[in-house]
């Protein structure tokens, strides 16, 4: 069900940082990714119309609360014309804190949802032992989460994916799916009802970790289940910071590249025609 005292005044944001460090660095860095933020909804075309509903999805970690601070501090300065309501789905794993969302958002006064359903039990029945559980987990709770946003009357779900998450995404399926594929910053669900957003797109993920340490928001641990995401992605994830470390900027460099394609300059015959190219020496007249 959908609680709190709906959206914090325009101009009031003392509840959301009342505990953020009063610091000049502290100050620079909100200010940088709320900047990011706006960025990514403006150029992605995030906002499909005026007074659009977003379902922000918490999940409790650290990317789903910058996500959700972000969004209502631009909301908060007139900068973003969406409804917000957050939303979080109990899985039912096993030790799921149940009174820690609850208690943070109602202490925002901004209207949100609570959903417990057992799609645990289904992963672990369905999982063979030794075998992560993360994608079929993910794949349940998305389903839930677009069921939500239909109850709630939203347009999308924001979710809190970054820019350290799309560059993981584009390497895991170039060395494994052979293809060019990341994270698209808007995309329509298959049932073309629910937009998926990504407003964090340009944030990085070091960033983050940093806003949430200065939050200090009270983060819920994605372990509770026993699994963790899988070694691939770590291996994508240990492999970037190896670049940075060794050439400082190439992953920000790549980041660029994935919004910078040349289709004719790659060997994809269904997204260019090359057999349209004519011969003929052109005209000098």
């Amino acid at each position: 069900m959908v609680g709190g005292e709906g959206m914090m005044a325009t101009t009031d944001l003392s509840r959301l940082y009342d505990t953020a460090p009063d610091t000049t660095a502290f100050r620079k860095r909100r200010k940088r990714l709320v900047r990011l933020t706006e960025e990514a909804i403006s150029r992605y075309a995030m906002v499909s119309k005026p007074g659009a509903r977003w379902l922000v999805c918490l999940s409790g970690g650290k990317d789903s609360y910058t996500l959700l601070t972000l969004l209502m501090d631009l909301k908060a300065q007139g900068r973003l014309d969406v409804d917000l309501v957050a939303a979080n789905l109990d899985q039912a794993q096993p030790g799921f804190p149940t009174e820690v969302l609850p208690h943070y958002l109602e202490g925002l006064g901004l209207a949100h949802r609570i959903d417990r359903r057992d799609t645990y039990s289904t992963v672990i029945e369905k999982t063979a032992p030794g075998q992560t559980l993360c994608t079929l987990c993910s794949r349940l709770r998305r389903g839930h989460l677009y069921r939500m946003a239909r109850e709630e009357g939203c347009d999308a779900i924001a979710l809190g994916h970054h820019a350290d998450d799309i560059l993981e995404t584009f390497f895991l399926n170039l060395f494994h799916g052979g293809r060019l594929e990341a994270m698209s910053p808007n995309l329509m669900n298959d049932e073309g009802d629910v937009q998926v957003v990504r407003p964090l797109t340009l944030v990085r993920e070091a960033d983050i970790v940093r806003f949430a340490e200065d939050m200090a928001y009270p983060i819920i641990p994605c372990t509770l289940c026993g699994s963790q995401d899988g070694m691939a992605r770590q291996t994508m994830k240990a492999m970037i910071a190896s670049w940075d470390l060794a050439h400082p900027g190439r992953s920000d460099t790549i980041l660029r590249a994935l919004g910078t394609i040349r289709p004719s300059h790659l060997l994809d015959d269904s997204h260019f025609d090359f057999s349209s190219f004519s011969c003929e020496p052109k005209s000098n007249k």
